[in-house]
């Protein structure tokens, strides 16, 4: 098949590309760099022209209450480009939990784009993934001051970027969902833990403070960023860390 890959430079769309073309696909990355722009519609007609698949993992900017516009203007220019280019399975990447954190402008914006999609013209499938490893320094940044680091006891269930992208490829590769797969790491841990195993491992001597009040992830509750039902992938966390 021919699958366009929109935002597929990135961390996760690199790895789709790589994926599907192993898997004897032609999958085309396209992005802001090649010509693409999801927001002003330029270069999309073309890139969706005669695509069988397009796999959609452009994010917002920023995580505020400019990212519902984003998501908006964005799959309204996808989703009118792979009608007029015959597109037959639409496919985007969202979070566990998207609409369980109504407090989080991004999980609000994700849960919209996913809504978007799901009205539109063409057959679609969406993947729901758990946080990723990856991302796991940058969450130990936010709310780093000094020797210490702050972080809530939010429970986290850690999938790697590589098993993400495989996710997607294979569902990407597959018969349209018109439905949700969701897609979590093998272990739960809460964040605060997570974040003691990743310094130590560093060899960094900071000490983590369990503090409920810290971050982003302060204001989710339960587990709802969790599934223990979800389709869950090989990579244990101390195992990618090493």
């Amino acid at each position: 098949m021919k699958i366009a890959v929109i935002g597929g430079t990135g961390l996760i769309g690199s790895q789709v590309v790589t994926d599907l073309n192993a898997a004897g696909h032609e999958a085309v990355p396209h992005s802001k760099s090649s010509g693409v722009d999801v927001i002003s519609g330029q270069g999309l007609d073309d890139a969706l022209a005669g695509v069988d698949v397009v796999v959609n993992l452009t994010n917002s900017p920023t995580f505020d209450e400019a990212a519902p516009a984003f998501f908006r203007t964005s799959m309204d220019n996808l989703l009118a480009a792979a009608r007029k280019g015959g597109v037959g399975h639409f496919v985007i990447l969202s979070i566990v939990g998207t609409d369980q954190v109504p407090e989080l402008d991004y999980y609000k914006a994700k849960l919209l784009q996913e809504q978007i999609l799901a009205a539109g013209p063409v057959p679609y499938s969406i993947v729901r993934a758990t946080q990723f490893m990856d991302f796991m320094d940058a969450v130990l940044s936010w709310t780093a001051d000094g020797d210490t680091v702050r972080l809530p006891a939010t429970p986290i269930q850690p999938i790697a970027s590589k098993d993400v992208a495989r996710a997607v490829a294979e569902v990407a590769a597959g018969t349209p969902l018109n439905g949700i797969r969701t897609i979590a790491g093998p272990e739960i841990f809460p964040l605060d833990e997570l974040g003691r195993i990743t310094l130590s491992h560093k060899g960094d001597d900071r000490t983590v403070v369990t503090d409920p009040t810290a971050g982003m992830f302060a204001v989710v509750k339960g587990d709802v960023l969790t599934d223990r039902n979800a389709h869950l992938a090989p990579t244990r966390y101390t195992d990618w860390l090493s």
